[in-house]
C-alpha cells in the first residue's frame, strides 16, 4: 500500500463495497476514443481562430460549452447540488481527477492556479494555458508573489478563481490537508470563498474511482478507465459563500473550508501528512490587491 493511502484514513461505507460494475463495451470505448480526439481538435481550432476576436463573456460562454460537452463525450454526467456559483469568488475544491476541471467549467468558468506540469500536457496543458490558468512553480517566493497578485487582479475583477489546495489528488474517499497559503489572495483582497464538493458516483450512485488520477497512474491510464465505464456522475455540491472579512485567518478558514467538503462527500477527515511525507508548499508573501 503507497504512502498516500495510508494517509487517507477509512473510506466510506460505500467505497468499501463498491463492486467493478461490467465495463462499458468495447465499440463504445473506441467510439468515444474517436469523439474525444475530433473534440479536443475542435478545442484547438477554436482557440486558434476564434478567441481573440472573442470578448470575454463569449469566451466563457464557448469554454463552458466545451467543457460540458467533453464531459458527455467522456460519458460523464454533470449534478449539481446546493448552491448557485458567486461571481468573484476563489472557489475552493478537493482534487480528485485532470477532470476536475472540465467539472467546473462545465459549471461554471474559473481560472485556475495549478501545477507548473501541467502546461507541459500534452494538447490539454496548451488549452490550459490559453483558458487563464495560473501556473504556480513550487517553491519560488518571486513567482508565488506574481501568482497572487494575478489571482487578486483576477477576483477584483468579478472573475472566479478556482484552486485545489490539497496540493495533490486523492482517490475521492477523503478530503487530504488543505495548504492554507493558497487562500491568502482572497483573504488579503475580502473576497469570499466558496466551496465546491467534488465526488464520482456510478449510474447507481456508488462510489467511483474511476476518473480518479491518483498514485502512479498515468494520464493515459486514468482516461482508460473513465471511458471503459458505463456511465459515470460527476456530482458537485456546492456550499454558500465563506466570508474572508470575519476576523479568522487563512488557517481556521483553511479548515472551514476543508470540513465543509468532507461533509458533502461523507469522507472522514484524516489528520495532517506527518513531516517529510506531503511537505507543504513555502507560504508566499501577501498580494497587493488590484484597484477597485
Amino acid at each position: 500500500m503507497s504512502t498516500r493511502a495510508l494517509l487517507r484514513g477509512a473510506p466510506p461505507p460505500d467505497a468499501a463495497s463498491a463492486e467493478r460494475a461490467a465495463p462499458a463495451p468495447r465499440l463504445l470505448r473506441v467510439w468515444r476514443y474517436l469523439r474525444l480526439a475530433l473534440h479536443l481538435a475542435e478545442g484547438v481550432a477554436t482557440i486558434a481562430l476564434l478567441h481573440r476576436f472573442s470578448s470575454r463573456t463569449r469566451r466563457e460562454a464557448m469554454r463552458r460549452s466545451w467543457s460540458a460537452r467533453l464531459l458527455r463525450v467522456l460519458g460523464i454526467q454533470l449534478e449539481q447540488r446546493g448552491e448557485t456559483v458567486a461571481p468573484g469568488c476563489m472557489l475552493v475544491a478537493n482534487h480528485v481527477s485532470w477532470v476536475d476541471i472540465f467539472v467546473i467549467n462545465a459549471l461554471a468558468p474559473a481560472a485556475f492556479v495549478s501545477k507548473a506540469e501541467v502546461r507541459d500536457w500534452p494538447v490539454i496543458g496548451w488549452l490550459a494555458a490559453r483558458n487563464n490558468t495560473i501556473f504556480l512553480r513550487r517553491g519560488s517566493r518571486g513567482h508565488a508573489r506574481i501568482i497572487n497578485e494575478e489571482t487578486a487582479a483576477l477576483l477584483d475583477a468579478g472573475r472566479n478563481v478556482a484552486i485545489f489546495p490539497e496540493g495533490t489528488t486523492s482517490d475521492g474517499c477523503s478530503v487530504l490537508h488543505f495548504h492554507a497559503a493558497l487562500l491568502q489572495p482572497a483573504i488579503a483582497c475580502g473576497h469570499p470563498l466558496q466551496t465546491l464538493a467534488l465526488q464520482y458516483r456510478s449510474a447507481d450512485d456508488r462510489f467511483s474511482r474511476a476518473a480518479a488520477y491518483d498514485g502512479d497512474l498515468s494520464l493515459g491510464q486514468c482516461l482508460a478507465n473513465i471511458v471503459a465505464e458505463r456511465s459515470i456522475v460527476a456530482r458537485v455540491t456546492v456550499a454558500a459563500p465563506l466570508a474572508t472579512t470575519d476576523g479568522l485567518d487563512r488557517r481556521a478558514l483553511a479548515a472551514r473550508a476543508r470540513a465543509q467538503i468532507a461533509a458533502a462527500i461523507g469522507a472522514p477527515l484524516p489528520e495532517r501528512a506527518p513531516s517529510g511525507l506531503s511537505p507543504a508548499p513555502e507560504t508566499p508573501p501577501r498580494p497587493r490587491c488590484a484597484a477597485r
